[in-house]
């Protein structure tokens, strides 16, 4: 017999920039900075992540697109990756993702699906949530309380087969 599942994704929903605690801001701040190094000459759409690390610093990764576009890369993968390769004892305590077009204002964008499933691996890795800040509209701001937020289905290792 088939059953319903309701899922609920729960966001704060901020006004602004100003509604941000000095540690989001720095963060926010960061992920729009970011967004100068992003290589996007065929989508002219710069992506710029930032990475609040346990220790008060921000890491930050833009979108790098390549002419063969499956080899480019998001702003929110180099980021981690990044992270992962030049400071691998380093805990992530919040991310943040901002967008536009090249040279223009600041917009709503959303994780890729590919994003979205490394995002909750890195979670997973340090077993602690991470929270998001992702750009609305009209300059609103969606806090997430984890990265896990936008993947309620995501693949895991326990979902691997396990080997003899």
């Amino acid at each position: 017999m088939a059953h319903t599942l309701t899922l609920t994704i729960t966001a704060d929903i901020l006004a602004s920039e100003a509604d941000l605690t000095p540690a989001e801001t720095a963060t926010w701040q960061a992920a729009q900075a970011a967004t100068a190094t992003s290589h996007s000459p065929y989508s002219h759409f710069q992506v710029g992540a930032a990475l609040l690390l346990d220790d008060g610093t921000v890491f930050g990764g833009s979108n790098q697109e390549n002419a063969a576009y499956p080899s480019g890369l998001c702003a929110e993968r180099t980021a981690l990756f990044g992270l992962a390769v030049s400071q691998p004892q380093r805990r992530i305590v919040g991310m943040a993702v901002a967008a536009r077009p090249a040279g223009g204002e600041f917009g709503p964008a959303n994780p890729c699906g590919a994003c979205r499933q490394v995002m909750a691996e890195y979670e997973q890795r340090q077993e602690q949530p991470i929270p998001l800040l992702l750009p609305g509209p009209d300059g609103s701001i969606y806090r997430f309380p984890s990265l896990s937020s936008l993947l309620p289905f995501g693949f895991s290792a326990e979902d691997l087969p396990k080997l003899k």
